[in-house]
């Protein structure tokens, strides 16, 4: 009937049990009469036991290595995968992220994909076999295996489902769907029945963890249709697609929020376009990336400039900018730790003027100091003090009454 992608998280495949569970997810759709290609992440916990085996070898590991190191997780479960479906009299064949032909640059630890080479897994679905494919991973031109970043076997699933132009890419996960702020932390956010591929996409750049942003990407870009639902829940999902009914009218569609935040102040610049342009260039050539960004100029007629990364990027970054000192003309740098971002997002925003204001004023009533901020037509994040963030995030919540949204059961 057509090629349907199923994705399948760690704790979707965190034990025995669960693969059985996911296996049965897999045959059911086969049984449908599609052809399936299914993506899966390491078992449960996996990859972060192998980060702290690297951790406790090397204080920086090496990044070629970490990639090496990282992509054998997925391996594991797609071989369990695939022999479990074999047990149960259906032909099925695994290949890891370089076999099913993902080509990415040459970036470790947060690569991007290039081209999905999809000669290999047509073949196999020609003659009517489950292709599972281990999701994270790819390989450069030259051969060397790279991994996409946290969160990247949404990407492989999504990326495979534009390459095969299948007919619908799902995201089973622990969760039923996509929520309007993460339940483990704000016990009133309720299940949204659709979003838009904007949205969701701002959401997930802030901090959302249920989907990896370059995934969201690839399915706007290639209008992928996306369902993300539970994997031990027989319930239906969120819809994520072009255009979808505002819930009740409302303008603000979600709160995010993301930990581990610093901002860099750099000192002493010389006015000019060209400094700005150098300083982030080099970040961008060291794949260091930049979020809110505020410019300032003093009264002696120099600028100072403010910029947020992610703390992961930290080292790295001070290391590129006193290496850099003279060349950029910075006079001196400073940095400020245990920041976090907490954003709201909604397509109506564009149209209903004061949602900013109301978030400032939201805040300053909850004597939660703002640091930063950033906004364009569907969002407003602000920078605050970590210790804030889930107090910041469920007080906005409240205030632009998302607990509102009924679930879709």
């Amino acid at each position: 009937m057509g090629i349907i992608v199923q994705k399948f998280g760690g704790t979707s495949v965190g034990n025995v049990e669960r693969i059985k569970n996911t296996v049965n997810r897999i045959i059911e759709e086969k049984e449908k009469g599609n052809d399936v290609v299914v993506v899966v992440s390491a078992m449960g916990k996996t990859t972060d036991q192998l980060v702290s085996l690297a951790n406790e070898l090397s204080s920086y590991p090496a990044k070629r290595e970490m990639d090496m190191l990282l992509s054998t997780g997925e391996q594991v479960t797609i071989s369990l995968v695939a022999m479990a479906l074999i047990d149960r009299g259906y032909d099925a064949v695994s290949y890891t992220g370089w076999q099913a032909g993902i080509v990415t640059e040459a970036v470790h630890g947060n690569a991007r994909i290039l081209e999905i080479r999809t000669d290999k897994i047509k073949s196999h679905l020609e003659k009517g076999q489950i292709v599972i494919v281990a999701g994270f991973q790819g390989v450069t031109e030259e051969g060397e295996i790279t991994t996409l970043g946290r969160g990247g076997s949404d990407t492989t699933s999504v990326a495979l489902a534009a390459a095969l132009h299948a007919d619908r890419c799902i995201i089973f996960t622990d969760v039923t769907g996509v929520f309007t702020s993460d339940p483990r932390y704000i016990p009133n956010a309720r299940k949204l029945q659709a979003i838009s591929y904007d949205e969701m996409l701002e959401l997930a750049n802030l901090g959302a963890g249920v989907l990896h942003a370059r995934a969201v990407e690839f399915a706007k870009n290639f209008s992928v249709p996306l369902e993300v639902c539970s994997s031990l829940e027989k319930v239906e999902g969120t819809f994520i697609e072009e255009e979808v009914a505002v819930e009740k009218n409302l303008i603000v569609r979600g709160v995010a929020f993301e930990d581990a935040i610093t901002r860099v102040t750099i000192f002493g610049l010389e006015n000019g376009f060209r400094n700005l342009s150098d300083i982030f260039t080099i970040l961008a050539d060291h794949h260091i990336d930049v979020d809110i960004i505020i410019q300032n100029q003093t009264a002696d007629n120099k600028t100072y400039l403010s910029f947020s990364i992610k703390d992961k990027d930290l080292k790295d970054t001070a290391d590129i900018l006193e290496f850099n000192k003279a060349r950029l003309g910075i006079d001196h740098f400073e940095t400020e730790t245990g920041l976090a971002k907490v954003s709201i997002i909604g397509s109506g925003m564009v149209s209903n003027p004061g949602v900013a204001a109301k978030m400032f004023q939201v805040l300053a009533d909850n004597g939660i100091a703002i640091k930063m901020i950033s906004t364009s037509e569907i969002k407003v994040s602000t920078v605050v003090d970590e210790k804030e963030m889930i107090r910041a995030a469920q007080c906005l919540h409240n205030a632009f009454e998302l607990d509102a949204v009924e679930q879709n059961i």
